[in-house]
């Protein structure tokens, strides 16, 4: 019984470092996810003929990924130039 509570506190602990070292990503994500979503709500695409904006998944997708993107640019890492 205690091996298996002590595993699924390791899990836990892992899941949340990860969680925690990706936090920028993920609220760049939900951030972009939502202002997708609000773009096909509010400006949309009347005629259905619009790729991105003609569905509320497209437009959420789109912006989940933009949003991710930007975010990341975001990051402060390891500076990788050659002092």
């Amino acid at each position: 019984m205690f091996q298996t509570r002590d595993k699924i506190r390791t899990i836990f602990a892992v899941k949340m470092k990860t969680i925690g070292k990706y936090k920028l990503e993920i609220a760049g994500i939900l951030a972009g996810a939502l202002a997708g979503w609000c773009y096909w709500y509010f400006v949309g695409c009347a005629s259905g003929q619009c790729l991105i904006t003609s569905r509320p998944l497209n437009s959420s997708v789109y912006g989940a990924v933009m949003g991710g993107l930007l975010f990341s640019m975001f990051r402060k890492g390891k500076n990788t130039e050659n002092k």
